[in-house]
């Protein structure tokens, strides 16, 4: 039996994206100028995804950094990570978005929210960027800034939802790396500081 919730989540959003394919969900996809008519596309939005090459770059990223999350916090605080750094991602999609007729999908927003939170909780654990060895802190400020800097280019990439889902999950780090160091949550040396993880 599975017993990550990073997994769970990965199959759910594979096994809807090929429904996707099979009738047609639209209407959960969220538009900016839909808001009042369709709250709920908020939340649904983060489940659906464009095309098979944007449900694999983001499956895949929700591998690498979720898989290693949702061993070092409680599962409740890692589902309430990652949704609500998909609705509010979607909140700062809203408001930076250059045509609010323009739906947006996907889990980006929750994926980057995972960053922050990671990035709060293990500051020093070293991700890959392109081969490069960056710490996860230093990595999560360069994503931060990239997708700032996009919000002044027009495209179809949803920069506002990176850039608040990640700002999210720095918050929300910082508010649970205090209980960390607790008895209930105590790690073994396996994620200790400087632990490779891409």
């Amino acid at each position: 039996m599975i017993k990550s919730l990073t997994l769970y989540l990965i199959l759910l959003m594979t096994l809807i994206f090929i429904l996707q394919n099979m009738i047609d969900l639209d209407s959960f996809a969220f538009t900016p100028a839909l808001i009042l008519k369709r709250p709920w596309t908020l939340l649904t939005s983060i489940f659906l995804h464009a095309d098979t090459s944007h449900l694999v770059f983001n499956m895949f990223a929700l591998f690498i950094f979720g898989s290693y999350l949702e061993r070092i916090i409680p599962p409740k605080d890692f589902l309430v990570l990652f949704l609500l750094s998909g609705v509010i991602g979607n909140i700062g999609y809203m408001i930076t978005a250059f045509d609010p007729s323009i739906p947006a999908v996907g889990a980006s927003g929750g994926i980057y929210g995972i960053i922050g939170g990671l990035a709060t909780i293990r500051p020093f654990a070293i991700v890959y960027i392109n081969f490069v060895p960056l710490p996860m802190i230093l990595a999560a400020i360069l994503w931060g800034i990239s997708e700032f800097l996009g919000l002044f280019t027009p495209s179809y990439i949803a920069r506002g939802a990176h850039l608040f889902g990640l700002l999210f999950g720095i918050i929300y780090g910082l508010y649970i790396r205090r209980f960390l160091n607790s008895k209930r949550h105590r790690f073994s040396s396996y994620f200790a500081r400087g632990r490779a993880i891409w």
